[in-house]
């Protein structure tokens, strides 16, 4: 369970801490099974090799819990992610399984979250990229920006192109110079801008502006899509080399 929260988080490029939360002095169950859970939840850490911190006290009413607490890129932490231990559930609705030695056995109840409030995360998502989005989370991959009207018919097919692999796409029909469409997409954190003009229409290819890196020149539209169908199938995080 560490495991896939693990995966998770760094799949966002998530900083994090674990915390082993104990007792709180609000709480129900005998100390037995409070000292059954703890070591539980403590041995799991030590055997994955997890560092964590103690938390003395903070611990669920009903039992221990690891939390995971998320470092946004200016350094606050969110605790969103929790493992907690449960044994005082099952006693009370007197839970029951069968197990292989066909004896009655407790089940333990795992209470598990990997995002926590899934409102909360999103929103320190949003402000942990401050918008700009990597490729394969934005909601825009990529903005078609024809010169002018004159290049609007190749700008749709290479837009129609875009949408029929998988990408989402926009194209921005408006008829203003290109200097401010590109400055536009730019402040809307687009990761990818292909300007078409008589040079892309007559060779068939796209000029292609990223977030990360400015002009990036002329390319084939398939080549394109190939790069960037690989750089959202494989959740890639791409460094910015070069200021907007």
């Amino acid at each position: 369970m560490a495991g896939l929260i693990d995966e998770v988080y760094s799949l966002f490029g998530f900083k994090y801490h674990v915390e082993l939360s104990t007792r709180p002095e609000d709480s129900m169950g005998s100390d037995e099974d409070w000292e059954i859970a703890t070591e539980g939840l403590r041995g799991a850490l030590d055997d994955l090799g997890v560092d964590y911190v103690v938390n003395e006290g903070d611990g669920a009413f009903y039992g221990p819990k690891i939390d995971f607490h998320l470092e946004d890129s200016i350094g606050r932490t969110w605790q969103c992610g929790t493992i907690q231990l449960d044994m005082q559930m099952p006693q009370r609705f007197d839970l029951e399984y069968t197990g292989a030695d066909g004896e009655k056995h407790r089940p333990i109840m795992i209470h598990r979250v990997a995002f926590g409030s899934i409102e909360r995360f999103i929103g320190i998502l949003i402000e942990h990229f401050a918008g700009a989005f990597p490729t394969w989370l934005a909601p825009v991959q990529v903005k078609v920006l024809p010169i002018s009207d004159k290049y609007m018919d190749y700008a749709d097919q290479v837009f129609h192109t875009l949408e029929e692999a998988g990408i989402r796409a926009e194209i921005d029909t408006r008829a203003e110079k290109i200097g401010y469409k590109i400055r536009e997409a730019q402040m809307n954190k687009i990761p990818y801008m292909l300007v078409v003009g008589a040079k892309e229409e007559e060779e068939k290819k796209v000029a292609v502006r990223s977030r990360f890196a400015g002009d990036e020149g002329q390319k084939d539209l398939g080549a394109f899509i190939s790069s960037v169908k690989e750089e959202i199938a494989k959740r890639a995080i791409r460094e910015v080399t070069k200021e907007d």
